[in-house]
C-alpha cells in the first residue's frame, strides 16, 4: 500500500519546514500516481499527471520538496535547468536529453537493486575464483607457512579426499582473514576506451547508438593483470560476478517502465524562459525553448539508448521566483499542461529557528556530527539558535533574499575558528551561546558593505 497524503506531508514534515500547501499539492500529485494504477486499463492511459508549478524565492524549500518526494515514492528524479536549454543550436541542450538523463539514472537505479539481490551468488562464486587462485592445478607448489597446508604438489586434487580438505582449511582462513595481507594476480577486464571527440553542440547525446558499446563489441575483450591484495580480489571479483548475474534485458525493461510511470522532472528556473511583454532581443529564445519543451510535457515518445520512451505520465514539476514575470507569461499550451499553481512562503526569524532545530537533518546536527568525529561536543544554546537566525533574516532582508541558504552561510562563519582548529580541542566541550555568535558576527552584520561579500 502506497503513503497516504497526510503520511507524505508527514514524511515531507521531517526535512522541510512549513510550506504545507506546497506539500499537499506533491503528496495529491503522488497519491493520484498509485490511484492511476487502481483504476480500469482502458481508463487509465487517459489520466494525466497533473503537473505543478511552485512559485516562491530561492532557497524556500522547492527542489527539496520535489527531491524528497521522488525518495519517498522510490522515483527517477532529475532535476535540470529550463535555462539550459535557452540557445538550442548555439550553446544549449536538446531537451529531449532530461528524458535520456531520466532512462540513464533509472537503469542505474534498477541496476543496483537486482545487484543487491544477487550479491550474496555473487560473493560466494567470488570466493570459489579466491580459492582456485590460492590453490592453483600446478604441481609442486607450496602455500606460505602461515596457512599450515600440505604442497599441492603433494597429491592430486582431482583424485584425492585430501584436496577437498585442503581447500576447505584454505576458505576457513580466507574467512579468518589470515590471507588479508596476501598479494595475489588477478586479471580484470580493462575498461578504458579509446579517446574520441566530436564537435557537436549536444555530443553524443544526439547519436542515436551507443557509441562506446559499439566499440566494445568491434575490439577485442582486453584484460590486464593486476597484482592485489586478497581482500579487494575477492571484491573485484564479487562485483564482476554480480555484473554477470543480473539479467540486463530484464532491468532496462523494468527502468523504462519506471521512468514512464513513476518519473518525476523538476524544471528549475522555468520563469528565466517566460516571455515578458517585449518581444525584442532573447525573448524569441524564450519562446522557442517553451515549444520544445511542450511536446514533452505533453506527452511524446523519445528515442533514447535504451529504447522508446514514453512521457505522458512522467510527473513535471516546475520551479521559479517569478519576481521579474508571472505564470501568464508562459505561452498558454504549456500554462495549460501545468494546472497546478502552488505559492511558497518566504523565509522568516520564526521559520530559520524551526530549520535549525527541528528537521533531521538539520544543520546544527550536523555540524555536532562533524565536530564529534574531531572528539569534540559541540552544544548550540537556545539563545544562539535565536541569534543565527536573527543575523539571517537580517542580512537577507538588508541584501539579496537568498532564503535559508544564508544559514549555511552564517554557520559557515560562525564556526569558522572551531573547524580549523578541531585538531587541538580534542576531548572539549564548546558551547555556542549568543554572547558567542555576536561576537564572531556582530562586526560583519554591521558593516553592510563587508556582509555583502562574507555573508
Amino acid at each position: 500500500m502506497e503513503l497516504t497524503p497526510p503520511e507524505i506531508v508527514k514524511e515531507l514534515d521531517k526535512y522541510i519546514v512549513g510550506q504545507n500547501d506546497a506539500k499537499r499539492s506533491v503528496a495529491i500529485a503522488l497519491r493520484n500516481r498509485w490511484r492511476r494504477q487502481q483504476v480500469p486499463e482502458h481508463l487509465r492511459d487517459e489520466i494525466a499527471p497533473k503537473n505543478i508549478i511552485m512559485i516562491g524565492p530561492t532557497g524556500v524549500g522547492k527542489t527539496e520538496i520535489a527531491r524528497r518526494l521522488a525518495s519517498l515514492a522510490n522515483s527517477p528524479f532529475l532535476k535540470v535547468e529550463a535555462s539550459k536549454f535557452t540557445e538550442v543550436g548555439y550553446v544549449g541542450r536538446d531537451v529531449e536529453s532530461m528524458i535520456r538523463d531520466l532512462c540513464e539514472l533509472a537503469v542505474n537505479m534498477v541496476r543496483g537493486e537486482e545487484q543487491e539481490q544477487v550479491m550474496a551468488r555473487a560473493a560466494e562464486i567470488a570466493e570459489e575464483k579466491t580459492l582456485d587462485i590460492l590453490l592453483p592445478l600446478k604441481r609442486d607448489q607450496e602455500y606460505p607457512a602461515e596457512t599450515d597446508v600440505i604442497t599441492a604438489g603433494q597429491t592430486d586434487r582431482a583424485e584425492t579426499n585430501s584436496a577437498s580438505g585442503t581447500r576447505e582449511k584454505l576458505r576457513r582462513l580466507l574467512r579468518e582473514g589470515r590471507f588479508d595481507q596476501r598479494y595475489v594476480d588477478l586479471e580484470v577486464s580493462d575498461r578504458s576506451y579509446p579517446m574520441i571527440e566530436i564537435f557537436s553542440s549536444a555530443g553524443l547525446e544526439e547519436m542515436d547508438i551507443n557509441l562506446r558499446e559499439m566499440l566494445g563489441n568491434v575490439m577485442p575483450r582486453r584484460t590486464k593483470r593486476r597484482k592485489v591484495k586478497v581482500p579487494e580480489a575477492l571484491e573485484i571479483l564479487t562485483q564482476e560476478e554480480a555484473q554477470r548475474l543480473i539479467d540486463m534485458d530484464k532491468v532496462v525493461k523494468l527502468a523504462i517502465e519506471r521512468v514512464e510511470h513513476s518519473g518525476i522532472i523538476f524544471l528549475d528556473e522555468i520563469d528565466k524562459i517566460a516571455s515578458r511583454e517585449s518581444t525584442r532581443g532573447p525573448d524569441v529564445s524564450r519562446e522557442g525553448v517553451q515549444r520544445d519543451l511542450l511536446p514533452i510535457v505533453e506527452g511524446s515518445t523519445v528515442n533514447t539508448k535504451y529504447g522508446m520512451v514514453r512521457t505522458d505520465h512522467v510527473l513535471f514539476i516546475a520551479s521559479g521566483a517569478f519576481h521579474a514575470s508571472k505564470p501568464a507569461d508562459l505561452i498558454p499550451e504549456l500554462q495549460g499542461r501545468f494546472p497546478i499553481r502552488v505559492e511558497l512562503d518566504a523565509l522568516g526569524k520564526k521559520e530559520f529557528i524551526r530549520i535549525l532545530k527541528e528537521p533531521e537533518n538539520a544543520l546544527t546536527i550536523q555540524y555536532e556530527a562533524l565536530m564529534d568525529t574531531e572528539g569534540i561536543e559541540l552544544v548550540f544554546q537556545e539563545d544562539a539558535i535565536e541569534e543565527v537566525a536573527q543575523i539571517a533574516h537580517d542580512v537577507n532582508s538588508r541584501t539579496e533574499n537568498i532564503g535559508a541558504r544564508r544559514l549555511h552561510t552564517v554557520m559557515e562563519r560562525l564556526l569558522d575558528d572551531v573547524s580549523f582548529n578541531a585538531h587541538e580541542l580534542k576531548g572539549q566541550q564548546i558551547l555556542i551561546t549568543r554572547k558567542y555568535v555576536q561576537e564572531k558576527l556582530q562586526e560583519i552584520v554591521k558593516d553592510e558593505d563587508l556582509s555583502r561579500y562574507i555573508l
